[in-house]
C-alpha cells in the first residue's frame, strides 16, 4: 500500500492516511468512492486498497497521470542537476552561477517537463513553480534527492479515472444510495498556485453544497475557519450546517518552531442533516 504519493503534490494527504485508513476499515465498503478533487490520487489509491471490491472514481483534473508517466525523464533531469550541485551542502543556498547552469539544463529539455517535481528539488521547502519563467524568479536551494524516483506504474491500477469539473462528477453520482464522496478541495487561506484554476471565496463555499445529505470525507484546516463559519450560520440563521453530526479528526502540523496549524478530516457515514 502507498502511504504517500509517488511525486510531490501541494496538499497531498500523506499526514492523514493512517487515520483515513482506520476509518475506512471500520465501515462496510460502499459501492462507490468518488474522489471529486483527485489531486495526487492518494485518497483514491488508499480507498481502493482498503476496499478493493468498491468502485473508486479518481478525478485526475490536474493530470497527475502525465507526471507519473514522465518519471523516467524526470529522473534523467534530476541526475544531471545532482551533478551540478555536487559539493553544495544539503538545504544550502545555490549561488547564481550554478542556478544559471541548472536553468540552462532544464531549457534543453524537449516536450513535457514536470516542473512541480523539479522545483521541489531546488526551491525552499513547500515552494513550487509551474514554468521555467517562474523558476528564474526564485532563489535556489540544494534539496536535490540523492536517488532516482521510484517508478509507480501500478499506482493508479484499479481506479476509474476521469478528468472533469467536480460539479459534473458530483451530479453523476449524487443520487446513488451507496456512494461516499472524498472531498479535498484546495484549502482556503493557503497557497494554491499549483492548481489549474484560481479559487475565490465563493468557490470554496460552493464545495460545501456537495456535502449536504451525502456521505463524505472532507479535508480542511483551521486556517480556513470553514467549520466555524458553518456552525455560526447554523446557530444564528438556522441555515444548514453540512458538518452537522460529522466526526472530526484533527492533526497539528508544525511549519517551524514558531508557527503551526491544524489539519482537519471530517467524515459522515449517514445522510442525516438535522
Amino acid at each position: 500500500m502507498y502511504t504517500t504519493a509517488p511525486l510531490p503534490f501541494q496538499g497531498q494527504k500523506r499526514n492523514f492516511i493512517k487515520q483515513f485508513k482506520e476509518e475506512l476499515s471500520k465501515q462496510r465498503a460502499p459501492a462507490f468512492y468518488v474522489d471529486l478533487f483527485g489531486g495526487s490520487g492518494l485518497l483514491s489509491r488508499t480507498a481502493k486498497d482498503i476496499h478493493p471490491e468498491a468502485t473508486v472514481v479518481y478525478n485526475d483534473y490536474d493530470n497527475f497521470r502525465e507526471r507519473l508517466q514522465a518519471i523516467p525523464k524526470t529522473n534523467e533531469l534530476l541526475a544531471d542537476i545532482r551533478v551540478l550541485v555536487e559539493g553544495i551542502a544539503n538545504k544550502s543556498r545555490i549561488d547564481n552561477d550554478i542556478k544559471t547552469q541548472i536553468i540552462d539544463r532544464i531549457a534543453q529539455e524537449k516536450g513535457y517537463i514536470d516542473y512541480i517535481t523539479i522545483s521541489s528539488n531546488v526551491l525552499f521547502s513547500q515552494n513550487y513553480a509551474n514554468s521555467i519563467e517562474a523558476l528564474k524568479k526564485e532563489s535556489f536551494y540544494n534539496r536535490v534527492r540523492k536517488s532516482d524516483i521510484t517508478l509507480a506504474d501500478d499506482y493508479l491500477d484499479g481506479l476509474e479515472i476521469v478528468s472533469i469539473d467536480y460539479k459534473q462528477l458530483f451530479e453523476t453520482y449524487k443520487n446513488h444510495e451507496h456512494v461516499v464522496f472524498l472531498v479535498d478541495p484546495p484549502y482556503l487561506s493557503t497557497d494554491c498556485t499549483t492548481y489549474k484554476n484560481y479559487w475565490r471565496l465563493k468557490d470554496y463555499l460552493d464545495v460545501l453544497k456537495v456535502l449536504i445529505e451525502q456521505k463524505y470525507f472532507y479535508f480542511t484546516s483551521n486556517k480556513s475557519s470553514i467549520v466555524e463559519l458553518c456552525e455560526w450560520i447554523e446557530t444564528n440563521t438556522g441555515g444548514v450546517n453540512p458538518f452537522y453530526e460529522a466526526t472530526i479528526v484533527e492533526r497539528k502540523t508544525n511549519i517551524n518552531h514558531q508557527s503551526s496549524y491544524t489539519d482537519m478530516m471530517l467524515f459522515k457515514w449517514t445522510t442525516t442533516t438535522t
